[in-house]
C-alpha cells in the first residue's frame, strides 16, 4: 500500500508515534535501552511524543521544555542513532507522503544528529 497522505492532524501524529516507538520496544538493538530508562512510564512517553511532534509539525504549542537533557546519561553511539532514524524513516514511509512527512524525517535526522554530538561532547568532556 503506498501512502497518499500527508500527516495533517494529532491522530496522524499519535499514529505515527505509537507504531515508531512500538518498533522501538522490539527493536534487538535498541530496544533493551528504550526500555530500561522508560521502564512502566511508556504512555506518559508517549504523551510527550505526541505535544513534541504536534507542536513542531502542526505549530500546535502543547510541548515545551528541553527534549535533550533526558538524553545526556544514555549509553548510546552513532550506530543506535542510525538504528533509531532508520525505524522513525521506515515508520513515516509507510503511512504518510507529502511536505510534513518530509519534515519530520529532516527534523528527526537533525535531532538524531545533535542528540548524538552532543552526548559525545558531554562523554569527551567529563573524561578531561
Amino acid at each position: 500500500m503506498t501512502p497518499t497522505k500527508d500527516i495533517t492532524d494529532l491522530e496522524d501524529i499519535k499514529l505515527l508515534v505509537n507504531t515508531f516507538y512500538a518498533k522501538v520496544q522490539k527493536d534487538e538493538f535498541i530496544g533493551p535501552i528504550f526500555n530500561e530508562k522508560i521502564g512502566n512510564r511508556w504512555p506518559e512517553h508517549l504523551e510527550k511524543m505526541y505535544r513534541f511532534w504536534q507542536t513542531i509539525l502542526l505549530e500546535v504549542h502543547s510541548y515545551s521544555g528541553s527534549p535533550f537533557p533526558p538524553h545526556k546519561q544514555l549509553p548510546v553511539a552513532k550506530e543506535h542513532f542510525q538504528r533509531w532514524m532508520e525505524i522513525f524513516t521506515e515508520t513515516t514511509n509507510s503511512f504518510f507522503k507529502g511536505p510534513l512527512a518530509e519534515e519530520a524525517k529532516l527534523r528527526a535526522q537533525n535531532m538524531a544528529e545533535m542528540f548524538n554530538y552532543k552526548i559525545e561532547y558531554f562523554r569527551n568532556a567529563e573524561k578531561n
